[in-house]
């Protein structure tokens, strides 16, 4: 922010950081052979609260597209609210590149209406027996792992920092631990 825009009070919103939001699609083929883990089928894309009329006309936006878009590739979505109020876009379908382009569109659809600035995060889900979320933070403009233990809310630390080793190469990993956070209630 410019001198001028601290004496105005006029500042100006980060765009979300989504060109590395692809690395997952190549990533995948690493995470199934070097950790067994395989796509679930499933993915989302969190969106932050709107005031209401704009939050109607995007959601009315969203739908359009991916409706659109079940047509030709065949991915199933469905928009939820959770309990803190954000929209929670969730797509299925088998094919992994179709969820991810799916994702993309949103991401696309969003930042071109300008409201880029609302996208909190994309996760993919991944399992061999247990789940094993990766988050992109928007924020970020990186991914983190996070692995619910089966026993309540309680991460599989170890688990986590074993996978950020070794993805390393492959996904841009945010570096601070500390900025991975959980998300407990996801409708995945």
């Amino acid at each position: 922010m410019g001198f001028i825009d601290f004496l105005l009070g006029s500042t100006k919103l980060p765009q979300p950081k989504s060109e590395r939001l692809f690395a997952i699609a190549t990533a995948r083929v690493t995470l199934e052979a070097k950790l067994g883990l395989r796509p679930t089928g499933n993915a989302a894309i969190c969106i932050k609260p709107l005031e209401s009329s704009t939050y109607d006309r995007t959601r009315a936006e969203i739908e359009d597209l991916l409706r659109l878009g079940s047509r030709e590739a065949g991915t199933a979505y469905r928009l939820e609210n959770d309990s803190y109020g954000y929209m929670w876009v969730v797509l299925t379908d088998p094919e992994f590149e179709d969820l991810v382009s799916g994702i993309h569109m949103v991401v696309r659809s969003l930042t071109d209406s300008g409201l880029g600035q609302q996208l909190l995060c994309a996760v993919y889900p991944f399992s061999n027996g247990s789940k094993v979320y990766w988050i992109f933070s928007f924020k970020l403009g990186a991914y983190y792992p996070f692995v619910p233990s089966k026993s309540g809310r309680e991460r599989e630390s170890a688990l986590e920092l074993r996978l950020r080793s070794v993805m390393a190469e492959e996904l841009p990993i945010e570096k601070d631990v500390e900025r991975w956070y959980p998300i407990w209630e996801m409708p995945l």
